[in-house]
């Protein structure tokens, strides 16, 4: 099992599922948590789904989803807080039942 997490095909899924959609990790922290700070989130990110993104990387994503108006910011005295918009909640929502379609189709066969 070990040599099988080791295939090229496996680590390109494990980067794919995380750092190829970290939108995913930030909308669902911040739906949950109802407001994140940027620079804890990727301590955050990795206590709850196993893996630690750059900082830069999340400021990356922060500043797409919130152009895409599925986060908002607000200033609290010198620190800048993200979150989630009715958009984001929505795109979160399809998010997890295209996941829980595609995860029931490749466990089917079992």
């Amino acid at each position: 099992m070990k040599d099988l997490l080791a295939t090229r095909p496996i680590k390109r899924l494990k980067h794919l599922l995380t750092y190829g959609n970290l939108w995913l990790y930030v909308l669902s922290l911040t739906r949950t948590r109802k407001k994140v700070y940027a620079y804890a989130l990727d301590e955050d990110i990795e206590k709850e789904f196993f893996f630690r993104p750059d900082k830069i990387t999340i400021y990356v994503v922060l500043y797409k989803l919130e152009n895409e108006g599925l986060i908002s910011s607000q200033f609290h005295e010198r620190r800048k807080y993200y979150t989630i918009t009715r958009k984001g909640t929505q795109t979160l929502e399809f998010a997890r039942e295209y996941f829980t379609l595609l995860a029931d189709k490749l466990l089917a066969d079992k």
